[in-house]
């Protein structure tokens, strides 16, 4: 019987195959950070002269790749000016119905955005939301947030730009020699499979998860608490509802504890007293949720000429807190005859004095020394008075991003035109993500320092080292050797089942490596497996990609999933009861869909 030339054995081949096998074991059981474990499996198959220089450095001017870093810029400006909370508000309403109506009203839109925006920012902007919301309406936050990750997931799966990792195969599919993928292409695929998917959650997924109401740790957040001073405007929209009714009874990091009524108090405050034109509430809270809670529209602290506090720009005012000395000229003074906006540049929000809840308005105050101030002053506040007597502390509180209205619109706009621009193909994908994330910068939704904290790099070095691993396996015979194991398992079920098995290796490696990296990795075995059988391979690159991306099984495969592991207050177990049966269902439609369109 004739050896086949491969296994007379060259040296990469056994190498690489080495490599692979360790740097799986090592992602797997997470010995490494997963960037580093790729990397040096790249570094060591350079080193062995599986692949050259040149190609080991081909993924870091992928196409795909490159596309991944500039929506990383785009999603976080969007991010920034508030669009996403303003979207956020409305998707779970206020009445109580049953989970399943809930899941439905909140996981349909939720796909939808995820299509054509990043998952990552979605699910970190919706966890407080959503954290916050079932606490105040009685609700298990454990069967909201895995849903949310898995719609996220779902929703990525039907455009090019949908998940990092349909941008890599696309990437791959180009370097490959065949056409990329359009950006409306694994829509026939991938929207069918999402509909299944939302529709499995809504009505038997949720059932499988456990109902915890246990409240989120929130491990070193500041716990010094301040009190405010908020004032009822005519243009507040709770106006006459109750306390509860206006969603102010549970506030997360907030407590409503007194409110003035035309010079009477009104404390301890029930959840049916009713909100009145010109009442001043009062809170003690955490500064993050002060500065928040500050924004609400017709909630107001103080008039103020210098800064317009509902729309103020974080890239030019920072919140800080300030600790008065015993020299301060503030020593003694109320806050109203402290003349404090002209002679600091600063507004206070509110002020915290030893665990002490101060039940005077805030003008009224006399400020003592050791008074902690949580103010909103111009960047370079911390540097003119961090070493002025008047104050014995001067530090930066937790940053809120915050930008006028008009970015948010502005941001918008840019969105959509990236969206058209990509969808008409005016012009490569990359270079429309690339305009996008510089007409960002420069129309100031997100300072150029933002952009740069905002690019994932770990992210990006996976994907490129990824990308030169999967020139190994060309190049070694690896993936020739595992496409035709794989065909002589499969091949006499027909074409069909050896797609069914290139997307099921995919969706099983993606469960314990990152997605991309699986993407990558699998994508030349099912490009050789392709054309050892005469076939188109093009399906199969679709396969990979939807493969990579459907990760519901364990915690680890996708980042969304990882998110909301915490939050939610789940064990590893309670991804595979919900997610196994996702993987089944989302891949069989899946490769139904591929076999009706291209077969």
């Amino acid at each position: 019987m004739e050896v086949p030339e491969f296994m007379t054995m060259n040296f990469s081949f056994w190498y690489t195959l080495a490599i692979i096998i360790i740097m799986t074991i090592a992602l797997v059981r997470e010995l490494f950070e997963p960037e580093l474990t790729v990397f040096s499996a790249l570094l060591l198959l350079v080193l062995g002269h599986v692949i050259t220089t040149r190609e080991a450095l081909a993924g870091f001017s992928n196409s795909g790749m490159l596309t991944v870093g500039f929506l990383f810029i785009v999603a976080d400006a969007i991010k920034q000016t508030g669009l996403l909370n303003r979207i956020s508000v409305l998707l779970l309403g206020k009445s109580k119905q049953g989970i399943t109506q809930k899941l439905l009203r909140l996981i349909f839109p939720v796909a939808s955005f995820s299509a054509f925006f990043n998952n990552t920012p979605i699910v970190a902007m919706l966890i407080p939301v959503i954290h916050s919301w079932t606490k105040n309406h009685d609700y298990a936050i454990s069967k909201f947030l895995i849903p949310l990750s898995y719609a996220t997931i779902l929703g990525g799966m039907c455009t090019l730009i949908g998940t990092s990792t349909n941008l890599v195969v696309h990437g791959l599919m180009i370097e490959s020699g065949i056409e990329g993928m359009s950006f409306f292409e694994l829509m026939k695929i991938g929207l069918p499979a999402a509909l299944f998917g939302i529709l499995y959650i809504a009505f038997i997924g949720h059932r499988l998860l456990p109902d915890r109401k246990e409240p989120i740790a929130e491990l070193g957040e500041n716990t010094r608490e301040y009190v405010v001073e908020l004032k009822v405007e005519p243009n507040y929209q709770h106006i006459g509802r109750s306390i509860e009714e206006a969603g102010l009874r549970h506030l997360k990091g907030l407590f409503l504890f007194q409110i003035e009524r035309h010079g009477q108090i009104l404390a301890p405050v029930g959840p049916n007293e009713t909100i009145q034109l010109g009442d001043r509430l009062f809170f003690i809270g955490l500064p993050a949720t002060i500065i928040e809670l500050q924004k609400t529209p017709g909630l107001s602290v103080i008039k103020d000429t210098k800064f317009d506090l509902k729309n103020y720009d974080s890239d030019k005012i920072k919140a800080f807190e300030v600790v008065i000395s015993p020299s301060s000229p503030l020593k003694g003074i109320n806050v109203r005859d402290s003349n404090f906006r002209s002679r600091y540049q600063a507004v206070i929000l509110a002020i915290h004095r030893n665990g002490e809840r101060i039940q005077k308005k805030i003008g009224d105050i006399v400020l003592r020394p050791g008074d902690t101030l949580l103010i909103l002053a111009r960047h370079d506040f911390l540097k003119k008075w961090y070493h002025s007597n008047e104050f014995n502390l001067v530090s930066e509180a937790e940053n809120i991003p915050s930008k006028p209205k008009r970015y948010a619109y502005m941001s918008l706009t840019i969105f959509v035109f990236m969206i058209c621009f990509m969808a008409l193909e005016v012009i490569p994908i990359v270079f429309s993500a690339a305009i996008a994330a510089v007409m960002l910068i420069f129309s100031k939704c997100i300072s150029p320092t933002d952009a740069q904290k905002s690019v994932q790099w770990n992210v990006l070095l996976i994907i490129a080292s990824a990308l030169g691993i999967s020139h190994a396996l060309d190049n070694s015979g690896v993936a020739r050797f595992l496409a035709e194991k794989l065909i002589d398992s499969v091949g006499s079920f027909g074409p069909v089942a050896i797609l069914a098995s290139i997307y099921f290796l995919t969706s099983f490696y993606t469960e314990f490596i990152t997605n991309n990296a699986a993407a990558a990795l699998v994508f030349p075995i099912g490009f050789a497996a392709a054309h050892q059988v005469g076939l188109d391979p093009r399906p199969f690159a679709l396969a990979v990609a939807i493969g990579a991306s459907a990760s519901f099984a364990t915690p680890i495969g996708y980042q969304t999933n990882l998110m909301v592991y915490g939050p939610g207050g789940y064990k590893f177990n309670d991804y595979l009861k919900i997610g196994i049966p996702l993987n089944l269902l989302v891949g069989l439609i899946v490769i139904l869909m591929i076999w009706f369109w291209y077969f």
